[in-house]
C-alpha cells in the first residue's frame, strides 16, 4: 500500500490531488485556530506557547483573512471527497460558529450531522469571570445526507452500567430489562391494531409486532406478563452490543506530545473506525504531528498527508520510519511505503477493525504516482 505526502501549501496540494482525478474517503483536519501564537519546539519538549525553541508552525492569520483562506481550502476538499465521504474538522470554542457556517455553505446545512465536544483537558481552576474552558469541538459533515459510511464503534457497558440498565435477574442469573411491545399511533385496519390473546394495544398505540411475530416472542420466552397481565418484551444484557457513540468525547490531549496541539491517537483512531472502511483512503491536509497518517496506516487505510512546516516533515519521516514506511521523492509528493526490509511485517493486523464492515477493494481512490514537473525536499 502507497501513501501520499505532500510537503508544501496544502492549497496546492489539494489542486494537484484534483487534476490527478484522485478521491479520498474521510477527512480529518485540525487547522490553525486564528490564535495569533506561533508554536514552537525544542528537543525536550513541543510547547504551545513559548518564548524559546524552533518554529513548529504560525497561527497568526486572523480575521476575515483566515476565514477566507479556510473557504478556499474546504471548497477544494470537498472536490476531492467521494459520494460517500465524510469530513471532521477540530476548531475551538472561539472559531467553531465561524467555521459551522463555512462548513454549511460548502456542505450544505442538510449534510451536518455532529458538533461533537470533546474534552481536552482536566478541570481547571482559574480565577476568571467565566466558567473553566475543558472542551473543543469536532465539526462532522458528510457529502451526502443519505450516503456515508457510518461503522458506529461502540462502548462496552460497565458493571454499573450493567446494574442500572438491567436491573432484572432471571433464574438462570442472567440480567435483563423489559420495554413495551407497543407504540405511539392508532392502526385502525392493520394487524397491530387487533387483539393478540385476548387483549388490546392501549388506547392511542398499536403493537409493535404483528401477532404471529408477538407470538413467536411469547413462545420464546421473550414476553414477560405482569401481574395485571400487561406484555413487555424481554431484553437480556449479555445481547447487547454495547453502549452506542454519544456526542461528547473525553480524549485528552498527550501530556508529552512530539508537536505543538498534537491530538490523542485513539480519537483519531476512533474517527477512522467509524467513517471509513479498510482499504479507504484518509486526507489531513494540517498534518502536523502526523498522528492521522499514523493511526490510517496502522488500520489498513491510505493516508494522504499534506503540511508545509519543516518541523512537522521531521516528525512526520520519525513516526513513518517507526511503523516500516519509508519515504521516496517522486515529483511534488513524498511516497511512504513498506520499507523493503519490512516486506513481511504484519502492519495494522493487531489493530481493531469495525466488525460489521469487509475490507473493500480500491479502485478509483488508489494513488497511482505520476511525474510532476517541480521536485522538492522535504
Amino acid at each position: 500500500m502507497q501513501h501520499l505526502f505532500y510537503p508544501a501549501d496544502n492549497l496546492a496540494g489539494l489542486r494537484l490531488l484534483t487534476q490527478r482525478g484522485i478521491t479520498v474517503d474521510l477527512v480529518y483536519i485540525d487547522p490553525p485556530f486564528a490564535t495569533n501564537n506561533e508554536f514552537l519546539v525544542d528537543t525536550d519538549r513541543a510547547n504551545t506557547i513559548s518564548a524559546s525553541g524552533r518554529l513548529a508552525y504560525s497561527d497568526t492569520t486572523l480575521g476575515s483573512e483566515y476565514l477566507d483562506a479556510l473557504r478556499l481550502r474546504l471548497l477544494a476538499i470537498r472536490k476531492v471527497m467521494s459520494p460517500t465521504g465524510s469530513i471532521y474538522v477540530h476548531i475551538d470554542i472561539n472559531m467553531e460558529h465561524h467555521v459551522r457556517f463555512l462548513m454549511d455553505k460548502v456542505f450544505g446545512p442538510r449534510n451536518f450531522r455532529n458538533s461533537i465536544t470533546r474534552i481536552k483537558s482536566n478541570p481547571k481552576n482559574f480565577d476568571r469571570y467565566s466558567y473553566g474552558n475543558i472542551k473543543d469541538t469536532i465539526l462532522f459533515y458528510s457529502v451526502s445526507p443519505s450516503r456515508i459510511t457510518w461503522n458506529p464503534q461502540r462502548t462496552p457497558l460497565s458493571e454499573d452500567d450493567l446494574k442500572r440498565l438491567y436491573p432484572r435477574v432471571d433464574a438462570d442469573g442472567r440480567r435483563y430489562t423489559t420495554t413495551p411491545l407497543h407504540a405511539p399511533g392508532i392502526t385502525r385496519d392493520g394487524p397491530t391494531g387487533q387483539r393478540w390473546r385476548g387483549v388490546r394495544p392501549p388506547r392511542g398505540r398499536h403493537w409493535r409486532y404483528p401477532p404471529e411475530r408477538l407470538q413467536e416472542l411469547d413462545d420464546a420466552g421473550l414476553i414477560h406478563w405482569s401481574a395485571t397481565g400487561n406484555p413487555r418484551k424481554i431484553n437480556y444484557a449479555d445481547q447487547t452490543k454495547g453502549k452506542m457513540p454519544q456526542d461528547v468525547w473525553e480524549y485528552k490531549d498527550p501530556q508529552r506530545p512530539l508537536y505543538p496541539t498534537e491530538k490523542n491517537a485513539a480519537m483519531i483512531e476512533r474517527v477512522i473506525l467509524t467513517s471509513s472502511n479498510p482499504g479507504d483512503t484518509v486526507l489531513d491536509c494540517y498534518a502536523g504531528s502526523g498522528t492521522t497518517l499514523v493511526e490510517a496506516a496502522k488500520l489498513g487505510r491510505r493516508f494522504i498527508g499534506m503540511d508545509d512546516a519543516p518541523e512537522s516533515h521531521r516528525v512526520i519521516r520519525t513516526r513513518m520510519e517507526d511503523i516500516g514506511l519509508a519515504p521516496k521523492t517522486e515529483g511534488d509528493f513524498t511516497l511512504f511505503e513498506i520499507a523493503p526490509s519490512d516486506r513481511q511485517s504484519t502492519l495494522g493486523c493487531n489493530h481493531p477493525q469495525n466488525p460489521n464492515s469487509e475490507p473493500r477493494p480500491v479502485s478509483h481512490n488508489a494513488i497511482h504516482p505520476s511525474p510532476f514537473h517541480a521536485t522538492i525536499s522535504a
